[in-house]
């Protein structure tokens, strides 16, 4: 394969002796594989560096097809004699990329054919060198991967605008942060000159420049001042260039970091504002105070009054319900001015949280009714006690609950649930309403916030409910937190309040009402007045009364707070009491007792109602004394 020189220039015994040597040196080298193929691309030798990188000896490679080293896909694409065919014409071929040992594994190659001629310039075959790359690829791809987490953090940034300019001050990169800061799109600004963020007289004055010189010569350009996005607004930022140099010291260009700190710079001026606004309501609060006395009393002095024309009297009843909400929104201003001065004293005192919640559900329940609001409560058995203001503490529930029954529309579906968790009572207030978008939940509970909505469909109110929540379950040494799903999807309000021991009276008071009070009893009647007033004369009675109209809502409500007795009226609009009776009894069997409540008497209608799982059948219009007979009964028959 080696060819001789010419007689006479270099003895034949000096060649033999320098060409044994030579393929002795090249059989040895082990950190490259060195070996020749004919035309055709046969391995013809083997040195060591191509055994101990191929892995294959000589007797098992020698003969065979160089394409051997070669991934399939290579292999099936021709590219193994694409390079001999290169080799071939240009004399050289080189190239990087996978190859395979005898033993499958793959390495990184770096592979060199040349084309070896003979005197006559025929071909002979190639000589081929393959060194193997692994390490020193797998060192680059770390990097790669390294310098690439690197840009992706630096890209992903949000609060931060983060870019690169070249040593001109030009915008050589940009990242997120720098567009949700400044506005513009990479595409828009790259290769502008950093001046564009620059209020006029700032750039007139020759800052931009001069911030640049200031990080060249102390390393480091630290500044405050305003800026200007793209729309033309100002913000006023945190600015810090840092000059960027080569391993040589080159200099290359700067990075600046940009951090938007309005919010910040309002923050004292707006605690200020705070400050002077709620010293203004607590004034104006009192002030409002003096003449809704007057037309509190002029208003209950015409409810005494007989006045025989419908109109007057709807316009009596029109103030008194304004005035009430008047009085609620001057009370929540004072308690702002209270709170806020740190004035408002609590009469703390241990407190049976579920009578806290009755209270708070009955005082809403007119204005839940008149929207069409089912509002039900779920609290486990016995009595839960906390330490605090009872009047404040049923604020806190009211809130809430008016803030459910205002924001949800008509129909909707209201639940309090008392919960134990640990040292605290939790009380939870959720709707199926509009929901509470994700960014609003980080302010719901400052002053003057409310939901979403707008002029046309304002719901009313000053937007002090909630803070004022947050600010006496505060002072009980709770807290309150707002969730939501996301828009259209219902919110629910969690208080917590810490738990304390029962007082040993409460104790003795809760043995003696479980003997008889401790009932639940759902009245259902399409009848709002009959169901009502049945509802008042149980709670009198000492029972726990809710009320459903319609067969829907009683399902509703028979699962949600698992009543004891159930008062069903047999004629009900969208299923009769007695198709409502199995419905509740194929779910919860006998757990819960049902009572018929109808104008019909015959021995034939009692029948009817028993067969469909009734435990009594008692007639309207039914009296005190049957209504207290038939519970009795019940309790009996629970014993």
């Amino acid at each position: 394969m080696f060819n001789k020189p010419a007689k006479g220039v270099v003895p034949a015994a000096s060649w033999e002796e320098d060409s044994a040597l030579f393929r002795r040196l090249v059989a040895e080298v082990p950190d490259y594989a060195i070996f020749l193929l004919d035309a055709d691309g046969i391995v013809r030798t083997w040195n060591a560096g191509a055994e101990r990188i191929k892995g294959y000896k000589a007797d098992e490679i020698i003969g065979r097809h160089f394409s051997t080293f070669y991934p399939q896909e290579q292999v099936d694409s021709g590219w193994p004699q694409h390079e001999l065919r290169v080799a071939g014409e240009t004399g050289r071929f080189e190239d990087e990329g996978w190859r395979v040992r005898k033993d499958g594994t793959q390495f990184w190659a770096n592979v060199i054919i040349t084309r070896v001629l003979d005197d006559n310039g025929q071909l002979l075959g190639f000589s081929k060198i393959t060194r193997d790359l692994t390490a020193r690829r797998r060192h680059e791809e770390l990097l790669r991967r390294s310098e690439e987490r690197v840009r992706l953090l630096v890209e992903s940034v949000v609060d931060y605008a983060i870019f690169m300019l070249d040593p001109d001050g030009h915008i050589a990169s940009w990242n997120a942060g720098a567009q949700r800061t400044k506005g513009y799109t990479a595409s828009e600004v790259i290769g502008k000159h950093f001046s564009i963020f620059y209020p006029p007289e700032v750039v007139a004055a020759g800052w931009p420049e001069r911030e640049l010189e200031i990080a060249l010569e102390d390393g480091r350009c630290e500044d405050e001042g305003w800026r200007v996005r793209k729309d033309g607004t100002r913000f006023w930022a945190s600015v810090v260039i840092t000059p960027l140099h080569d391993e040589t010291g080159q200099h290359l260009g700067y990075a600046k970091v940009t951090r938007d700190l309005t919010d910040r710079r309002r923050v004292s001026a707006l605690e200020d504002e705070g400050r002077r606004v709620t010293t203004f309501l607590a004034m104006l609060g009192h002030e409002l105070r003096n003449p809704l006395a007057p037309i509190s009393n002029a208003v209950s002095i015409m409810q005494l009054e007989r006045i025989e024309s419908d109109r007057l009297r709807m316009c009596r009843d029109v103030i008194t319900r304004q005035l009430g909400q008047m009085t609620r929104l001057v009370d929540d201003l004072l308690d702002v001015g209270r709170i806020t001065a740190g004035k408002i004293h609590l009469e703390r005192k241990p407190v049976e949280i579920g009578a806290v919640l009755a209270a708070a559900i009955e005082a809403s329940e007119p204005e839940a009714r008149s929207r069409g609001h089912t509002v039900t409560l779920e609290r486990p058995g016995g009595q839960t006690w906390v330490s605090g203001d009872p009047a404040r503490l049923q604020q806190v529930v009211g809130n809430l609950l008016s803030n459910a029954v205002k924001f949800t529309e008509p129909g909707g579906q209201i639940k309090v649930a008392l919960r134990r968790n640990r040292a605290f009572a939790e009380i939870a207030v959720s709707d199926n309403g509009p929901g509470i978008p994700p960014w609003r939940l980080q302010d719901i509970f400052n002053l003057f916030v409310q939901g979403e909505q707008d002029l046309a469909h304002s719901q009313g109110g000053l937007g002090l409910g909630l803070s004022l929540v947050q600010q006496i379950v505060a002072l009980h040494g709770g807290d309150v937190a707002a969730y939501s799903a996301g828009v259209g999807k219902g919110s629910e309000f969690v208080v917590r309040v810490p738990l304390v021991e029962a007082p040993a009276a409460a104790l003795d008071a809760e043995h003696a009402t479980l003997q008889s009070h401790t009932h639940s009893v759902l009245v259902v009647d399409d009848n709002r007045d009959a169901a009502d007033t049945m509802a008042a004369l149980l709670d009198g009675l000492g029972y726990r009364a809710r009320t459903a109209y319609d067969a829907a809502s009683a399902l509703d409500a028979v699962r949600a707070s698992r009543p004891d007795f159930a008062f069903l009226d047999i004629g009900l609009p969208d299923m009769d009491g007695r198709a409502l009776a199995k419905a509740i009894r194929s779910e919860f069997g006998d757990a819960i007792a049902l009572v018929a409540l109808t104008g019909y008497g015959q021995e034939q209608d009692r029948e009817k109602t028993l067969a469909a799982g009734f435990r009594e059948h008692l007639t309207k219009p039914l009296g005190i004394d049957g209504l207290t007979a038939a519970l009795d009964r019940l309790a009996a028959g629970e014993e």
